[in-house]
């Protein structure tokens, strides 16, 4: 998947406006925020394929899509597997780019939606990461955060011996509050445990 190109740094404008400035309440598909989630596409010749557990998140993905004029469609893949994929053309991406403040935040909202992992438990300490096999593209997201005051742990390799090539990173626990207001999720599922922080 190619990486996008790397946007400008924000202007003093971005942030001198603060933070509360690029929060949404109800997070849209953007172009920004597809981007973030093709980091778990796949590609066809002329479509990206998103694939998803939740149909709720799917239909999000294919309204979205649909409100910035273009068509997606979603099936089931296999008959015993709750597994559903969202397709679209890749002409809706073709000129994308992250150039402003808020787009950093669609960019590392989709991100998080298809690539980010939450604490579901009560039993656990609340937590919130990010993992992909691209160092690259990981570091791009934790310097993302970082320019909106998100404090991220150091990223690391969790087991050498399992996958030499798996990366994640977490957010620090004093960041969780400000990354629930700031970024949020459009996934239903993260949504809910999002919640609880803001």
């Amino acid at each position: 998947m190619a990486i996008p190109r790397e946007p400008e740094d924000l202007s003093a404008n971005d942030k001198s406006e603060g933070l509360r400035r690029d929060y949404t309440p109800a997070p849209q598909v953007t172009k920004a925020y597809l981007l973030g989630v093709l980091h778990d596409a796949t590609q066809r010749q002329n479509t990206f394929r998103v694939s998803t557990k939740s149909f709720q998140f799917a239909k999000f993905l294919q309204i979205g899509i649909g409100n910035l004029n273009a068509k997606a469609w979603i099936y089931k893949e296999g008959k015993n597997r709750n597994l559903w994929i969202v397709e679209f053309s890749k002409k809706l991406l073709s000129n994308a780019q992250i150039k402003t403040g808020k787009d950093k935040i669609d960019y590392i909202r989709g991100y998080f939606d298809t690539e980010g992992g939450i604490a579901k438990s009560n039993s656990v300490r609340y937590y919130i990461y990010f993992a992909q096999k691209d160092k690259k593209d990981l570091l791009q997201v934790k310097k993302y955060l970082e320019e909106f005051g998100i404090s991220c742990g150091k990223l690391h390799n969790p087991s050498k011996q399992v996958d030499p090539d798996y990366w994640r990173f977490y957010v620090s626990v004093k960041s969780v509050y400000d990354f629930a207001r700031i970024v949020n999720s459009a996934h239903p599922v993260k949504r809910k445990y999002l919640r609880m922080k803001i």
